[in-house]
């Protein structure tokens, strides 16, 4: 199942989704064209290898106190094309809303502590010293966050999705069961270890966040407290490899 929009209009202009979208986009493209550009060049692979040394998320490190850091840039590096490319269409479909409903930025602190969340929830599952070495990258933690706050403030809303069974099928189905699909396929993944290179417990612990994070808000909404960046829109309710060209981690990095 491919989400290529929801039906769900924003009242607000999402600056804060459009702009970590160019961020994230960005900072995967530059890398990637000048390495495409002078494969041979030395200066250019070891910008590369430093980047993704330097700011993917080891978790030995994080349960050792170091590169704390690294909790955060980590959520802006992707390994290839399908890796960002599903990231950010899940943030693109599903962001502007659930910026639209905590205010700009608030938003922006929302989609952080997610990905922090998730990131201490990877790190958490591990139970081997060997799986605590090896880097960790990518946004999906944080979107995790994004889809947990959707279900739980725009269950009904209708995302329109694309479903390859024989054919192409474009589908409305509502967020509830949508979300709530992608949630269980998650449990199942780590339930029977089917790792592949994915940090499921990630996915698991951002969308617990964000579930938690949306019930605060839907209660201060209901307790008649604003959380709006706009007075004019309080309680309005309508509402996840390695592939790239270039070896940038000695070790194969778990991606979010």
């Amino acid at each position: 199942m491919i989400p290529i929009r929801d039906e769900n209009r924003s009242s607000t202009v999402p600056h804060i989704t459009r702009t970590l979208l160019i961020i994230n986009v960005v900072i995967f493209a530059v890398p990637l064209i000048y390495f495409i550009l002078l494969p041979e060049n030395i200066a250019v692979g070891l910008f590369l290898d430093s980047l993704y040394s330097n700011f993917t998320m080891v978790p030995a490190d994080i349960v050792r106190g170091n590169n704390l850091y690294t909790l955060f840039t980590s959520m802006f590096l992707h390994l290839d094309i399908f890796h960002i490319g599903s990231n950010m269409l899940f943030l693109y479909v599903f962001g502007d809303n659930i910026e639209d409903a905590f205010g700009h930025v608030r938003y922006l602190l929302f989609y952080l502590i997610c990905g922090v969340a998730a990131a201490l929830a990877h790190t958490l599952s591990l139970t081997n010293a060997r799986d605590l070495l090896i880097p960790t990258l990518g946004a999906s933690g944080a979107i995790s966050g994004v889809l947990g706050a959707y279900i739980v403030l725009y269950p009904k809303a209708k995302v329109l999705t694309l479903l390859l069974f024989r054919f192409a099928y474009l589908v409305p189905i509502p967020a509830a069961a949508f979300l709530g699909f992608w949630f269980i396929l998650q449990l199942l993944f780590t339930s029977l270890n089917v790792g592949g290179g994915v940090a499921y417990w990630a996915h698991i612990g951002g969308f617990i966040a964000g579930v938690l994070f949306a019930l605060v808000l839907r209660k201060m909404r209901k307790d008649g407290h604003s959380t709006q960046d706009r007075p004019d829109t309080v309680g309005r309710l309508s509402p996840v490899s390695s592939g790239a060209t270039h070896n940038f981690c000695r070790q194969a990095p778990v991606q979010f």
